[in-house]
Parts: structure tokens; sequence; C-alpha cells
């Protein structure tokens, strides 16, 4: 009799696991964060072909589903994948490839990592990324005399760490033509006593820039892999790759078709004649992995290096307003050539006059309230009566947290405390249209999007400086800044069906974290670490 009952329930096993559904994958015991509308939280969701088939208690999802594969949360948080808003993809992987001139406090720091690191690597251009002046005891530009002694032979060229801003050594300068100072639309030559110094300016950077040789394609594909592996370790599943041109957006076709590169890129052209033609030409491109529909276009340059076109001057510096990169015909020119087309436009503006310049000409093309997501990216100095061109025509500020505690140790020098009242106003920003989606704008900022929550609402650096946050009444709420890291950022590229939350129908991308930084103290935000991360429901990290 015992051994018929015990046949007897097996059977009632094997018939009840036949009778469930076959999934790839089931994650249960686990707080799941969906995103979605009500933002609701469940215990579990069940991934078919890539995508959330069920979602529900652990019991229910485990009751009707069976799996390949059962991943057990055990009782950590679970998120949407994050989306970076705002970054550049392939340059963080370039940066990755050079010296690494990030948190120096001195010009001789600068020059010591230099020295270390074309000792291993002693060909070709020497290129290093990262410097900022406004970090070093003396605040004031440096000068090439030293690397140019250090390096008489072999062309320097070093990024200052917003991009906008840089400086080459004399074979440098000599190998790009370039002899004396210049008057440029947009762009700046320093000298010191009629001499050049070889720090330059916006525009004047790709002078020298351009002379740089490409990597060949062993060397792109590097770039690429070794961004994505460190984006994925972040939690990363989508970059918005702001600015490339059509030839590497041909590359990243090549490689996602090769299943080299599985990182889900949003990609804007850069603002030239080439890819005007090209997209024009060949339409926006849209596959699982790839979106392109966008261009990046540039007002103005950066606030650290004075780039940042301001309606009066630098209040540390009464000379300088900054500038405008193109005259106003441009931008009037652009912006109706984008609509014509039906693409996204993407204005890269920091300074006040710089956003209301290009909020101007995007009311006049818009015509009023739409669905065409114009974007604002930085949207970083306002003027308080400008706030509203953002609502009235549903353009998009598409902005970066971790600058505003980046810059809060000196913007109000810049500006002065009476401006810098309306700059990194993200809650007033947020109020326009109802959402807004947050980047980091790195390799600027560090790649890292917990370091954006962080930012984002507590408004701190990481030793809790200032004691009560930066402008603390911008502030957004926990819930807003993962909106804001998540569907919101889908959204701003036209996504937001398909991923940003966890959703019956939606792409299976998510990330599961030690902490749930919805309830997690400020302290404990800086030690929250990426467990795993997956893209279309297949594990592409896991910490060690």
């Amino acid at each position: 009799m015992k051994s018929f009952l015990t046949a007897l329930a097996v059977v009632a096993t094997l018939a009840s696991c036949s009778n469930k559904k076959q999934v790839d994958t089931i994650v249960y015991n686990a707080k799941v964060y969906t995103v979605n509308t009500a933002f609701d939280t469940v215990e579990a969701f069940a991934v078919q072909n890539g995508k959330i088939l069920a979602l529900g208690k652990t019991d229910d999802i485990k009751g009707e589903y069976s799996a390949k594969e059962e991943i057990d949360a055990a009782g950590k948080a679970v998120y949407p994948g994050f989306i970076d808003a705002h970054a550049h993809f392939y340059g963080y992987g370039q940066s990755l490839q050079a010296a690494d001139l990030r948190e120096t406090k001195s010009w001789d720091e600068v020059l010591k990592r230099l020295i270390d690191f074309a000792k291993a690597h002693p060909d070709g251009w020497l290129i290093g990324n990262g410097w900022d002046q406004n970090d070093w005891t003396n605040k004031a530009f440096p000068t090439n005399e030293q690397l140019t002694a250090l390096f008489p032979n072999r062309p320097v060229f070093l990024n200052r760490i917003d991009g906008h801003a840089a400086i080459a050594n004399q074979k440098a300068l000599d190998d790009a033509g370039i002899k004396q100072a210049e008057n440029l639309v947009g762009g700046d030559m320093l000298t010191q006593n009629g001499k050049l110094t070889g720090v330059l300016i916006d525009n004047a950077v790709a002078l020298v820039e351009s002379k740089i040789p490409s990597p060949d394609a062993k060397l792109a594909e590097k770039i690429f892999s070794d961004a994505q592996a460190n984006c994925f370790a972040a939690g990363l599943t989508t970059i918005d790759d702001c600015g490339l041109d059509w030839r590497a957006v041909e590359f990243v076709e090549k490689l996602q078709k090769e299943n080299k590169l599985k990182m889900r890129l949003y990609i804007m052209l850069s603002d030239n004649a080439e890819n005007y033609d090209y997209l024009f030409s060949r339409g926006a491109i849209k596959t699982p992995r790839l979106n392109v529909r966008a261009f990046k276009v540039y007002a103005d340059g950066a606030l650290g290096s004075r780039g940042a076109c301001l309606l009066h001057p630098y209040t540390d510096m009464p000379n300088k307003s900054g500038f405008l990169l193109k005259n106003i015909k441009h931008y009037e020119d652009v912006a109706a050539k984008i609509a014509s087309g039906g693409f996204q436009m993407c204005t890269h503006a920091i300074g006040d006059s710089a956003n209301r310049v290009i909020l101007n000409i995007y009311n006049k093309v818009l015509k009023g309230k739409n669905d065409k997501r114009w974007r604002i990216e930085h949207a970083q100095v306002l003027n308080k009566n400008d706030f509203d061109l953002f609502g009235k025509a549903s353009i998009i500020p598409s902005v970066q947290p971790t600058h505003a505690t980046s810059d809060m140790y000196w913007a109000g020098q810049r500006l002065g405390q009476a401006r810098l009242k309306d700059a990194y106003a993200y809650k007033q920003l947020l109020k326009q249209n109802g959402w807004i989606p947050l980047g980091t704008d790195f390799p600027v900022e560090n790649i890292n999007p917990l370091l954006t929550f962080y930012a984002a609402t507590v408004r701190q650096d990481a030793s809790g400086f200032p004691k009560n946050g930066f402008q603390k009444e911008n502030a957004l709420t926990p819930e807003e800044a993962l909106r804001g890291m998540t569907i919101w950022a889908a959204k701003a590229n036209f996504e937001e069906k398909e991923k940003g939350s966890l959703e019956v129908g939606k792409l299976a991308d998510f990330v599961i974290l030690d902490h749930d930084i919805l309830k997690s103290t400020p302290q404990n935000l800086l030690k929250t670490k990426v467990l795993k991360t997956y893209l279309n429901g297949e594990k592409v990290y896991e910490a060690k």
C-alpha cells in the first residue's frame, strides 16, 4: 500500500510538471521593481524568448511555469536594466586606451602619469584624458613648455575632463600646422606673452585632434568591447552615444551582426553634412540592439573651461561670456532640416544664453505641444524666465546629476550665487513635462549609474558635503531618479514600449543589486554593488 501511494505521488508530481508551461528563465524570491505606471513591486517573473512573459508572486509563477534556468534572487532587489540617456560609449572605450588623468591634483601629477604611461606605450601619438584644473591648487590653465621638453619629438594631446578643451605640445601643434593663434568662431587658442600655451578651447580642439590617426579595425573592436564589459558590470543595458559619424554606425552594425557587440545603443549622429546625407538617404535605423534616428548638435562649450555661452559675463572673469560654436542661422537651418526629415534634434546647451537661443529655435519649429521629443542635452544653466519654454513645446531636458555634484565646488565662482540658483535645477525641469531622463556624460563622469541615483537624490559628494545637500530643493525623489534611469530614459529614445520597465511583452533586460536603493541610506547607496546583469534574459555580467 505504501509503495502504491508513493508511486501515486510521483505520478501526480510528474503530471503537475507536465501541465506547467515551459519557459527559458524564472526569477523568483526577489523584490522586483517593475517601474510600471503604478510603480508596482512583485516577487517573480518568467522570461521566454528574451521577453517578460508573466509577473507575480513566487508561488504563482513557479506553479504555472517550469524553466530551463531558475534564478533565486535570495530576497535581493531587481530593477529594469539601467539606461544612460547621455554618454559617449565609443569615447569611453577610447579613453580606456589612453593615459588616465582623472582626479589628478596638479599639473605635475599629470606629467608624472604621462611619463609612466609613455614607458608602456612608446609609439605614436601620446594621448591622455581627464585633467581638470579646477581640482588643482593652481586653477589656472597649464602651459605646454614641460610637455614639449619631455616629449620634443612625439606629439602629445591631452583632453580636459569635459572634452571641450585640450592641451597639445609643440610637436602636436607643428603636425597640425598651427604656428600662431587664429581667430575662430566658437573656439579659442590661449596665449601668454604673445606665445601659444598649447591650450585649445572648443572648436580649436579639432584642429589638432583631427590629425590623430584613426584606430584600425582591431583596435576599434577592442574599444567597443572594453566599454561594453565595464558598462555591463555597472548594470547598464542601453547607452545613448551622443555624437558619432555614419562610419561608426556601420561598424557597430557589423559587430552586432557578428554578436561581438551585445550592448543596446541609441546613437545620435554628429552635426555634419555627411551624416545628414547618410541618414536622410537611408532612413531611421531600428534593430533590437541599435536605434539611429537623432542628430547631436553643439550650441556651446563647457562651464569648466568657460566656453559655456552666458547672457552676462563670468563672475570670475568679467571679460568673458563664452560663445556659441556656430552662428544662430546654422542652428535655425539645422532645426528646419531635421524637422523636415522627421528626425530628433538633441542639442548640447550649457550656458543660459545657449539654452535660450536653442529653446527659442525649437519653439519656433515645433509650434507648441508635440511628440517629436526634441532634447536639450545638459540644460545646465538657465535664466529663470526660460524654464517654461521646455513645457510649451514638449522639449526634453536631458540631464546628468553627477555634473551638479562635480561642479558645485566652483560653479558659484563662475556664475555668482544669484545665477547659480537656476543651474542644475532638475526638479524645476522635471515639472515642465512631468518626466526627465538621466545620464552621466561618461567618460566626463564615472559610468556608474548608482552615482547618478545618489547625486540626483542626495545632492552630496561621497564625503557627505555639503551637509544639507547642494541646492537640495532640486533633488529628485528615489522613485523619480529610478524612472529617470529606466523608463524615462527609454521614452527619450522612443523606446518606452519595449524597455525601461519590467512588464509583459517587454525586453528581459534587468539587474540584480546587493542593496535596495529605494530603501537605502545615502552611505549604503555608495556601497551598493551590481550582482548580475541580464540582457534579453541572458546573463552578461556576474560579480566575482
